[in-house]
């Protein structure tokens, strides 16, 4: 039984990743997000992201980062902090018209009991048998961004590596391209960010020669090395920045994600294509205190002869001093249900602050 579990585990998260074909939700840890700042506004950002965190969002809001270099962390737990989700980033302002940044990202559980050794050849139980191992997920993206020669454009690049680890059991390697684009005129802000653009590649490797026995044992299929396929995603944004007075600001900001790998629960899909909307607002006062808020993450929920409508809001704070951002979002990352709330807190910093001169 102790075997049984174990392998359960595991290959549960494998059992969509036998074929070499396209699947949904692939690489789904980069859909939850990094910096509380958008995480509190639910991730509606691609027109208005503008630091260190643009990398992931929309590489081509790096244009607009305030200072020659940035660096920022974070850290979170979810599902009462079994899984644990952290960022390290940096952006360096080669000139006036040009940022190069990088991001690693890493979304694990660690610490899983290995019982698959539990019982010796004697048929006793031995609990010096069990060992532990982490399931996680990385990504490395690489990032450039360049103004165009039109005023108020701004374009970029993320190259993703991917390395997704679970146990000795399998690993898989993938390698794919985000590409971006922003705009901003007067008051208006735009911006478009095209994820996996080429789609992005996982190829897993499976060690399966000390569990064949435990695999015919169970009745479980062995599997195979195989390659996954991340569809393209589109997302597109519009903000726009209000003056309330002199101390106010409020900007509020619309996002629409287009995603073509299928059908799934999002307020509007198809076969072809499935619309997922996400809202938020930033109330800024003197650019010392942010308020935040948001609503995404909407999905239609079958329920007998039905459709329940899910949607995950979120809330959240942000504090700058002297160039130190501390950001924090309260969130739910499935849904509005009675699942634990995560704090998630964020720490940027900007330095060396250099006046170029523009051509």
């Amino acid at each position: 039984m102790p075997k049984i579990l174990t392998l359960i585990f595991i290959f549960s998260s494998f059992s969509f990743r036998l074929q070499a074909q396209i699947r949904i939700y692939s690489n789904e840890f980069l859909s939850v997000g990094i910096g509380a700042k958008a995480l509190a506004l639910s991730n509606a950002v691609t027109a208005s992201s503008d630091d260190v965190y643009s990398g992931f969002w929309n590489p081509a809001g790096l244009n607009f980062i305030q200072n020659n270099y940035e660096i920022a962390a974070m850290h979170s737990e979810y599902f009462a902090g079994i899984a644990k989700y952290d960022y390290l980033g940096s952006a360096y302002k080669i000139n006036d018209s040009s940022v190069i940044a990088g991001s690693l990202i890493r979304f694990g559980i660690d610490n899983i009991p290995n019982t698959l050794e539990l019982i010796d050849e004697n048929g006793n139980i031995d609990y010096n048998r069990i060992s532990y191992f982490s399931v996680a997920d990385w990504a490395f993206l690489l990032s450039y961004a360049k103004k165009s020669s039109i005023p108020g454009l701004s374009y970029g690049v993320s190259t993703k590596i991917i390395f997704r680890n679970q146990g000795e059991f399998a690993k898989a390697f993938g390698f794919g391209f985000d590409i971006g684009l922003k705009y901003m005129k007067k008051n208006w802000l735009f911006g478009a960010n095209l994820k996996d653009a080429t789609s992005t590649f996982n190829a897993w490797f499976y060690n399966t020669e000390s569990l064949k026995d435990v695999f015919i044992q169970t009745g479980n299929d062995i599997p195979s090395n195989s390659l996954e396929i991340t569809m393209p995603e589109l997302i597109v944004g519009a903000a726009r920045n209000f003056k309330l007075s002199e101390k106010f600001s409020f900007r509020p900001e619309i996002d629409i994600d287009f995603s073509f790998d299928g059908k799934k629960y999002t307020l509007l899909s198809s076969k072809a294509v499935s619309i997922d909307p996400y809202f938020g607002g930033e109330l800024n006062f003197k650019n010392i205190i942010f308020f935040r808020t948001g609503i995404g993450n909407f999905s239609k929920i079958p329920d007998f002869d039905k459709e329940i409508l899910n949607f995950q809001p979120s809330i959240g704070l942000g504090i700058n001093i002297y160039n130190f951002m501390l950001d924090y979002a309260l969130t739910d990352i499935g849904d509005q249900s009675v699942a634990l709330y995560s704090n998630v807190f964020s720490l940027s910093y900007g330095f060396n602050k250099l006046n170029f001169k523009h051509q």
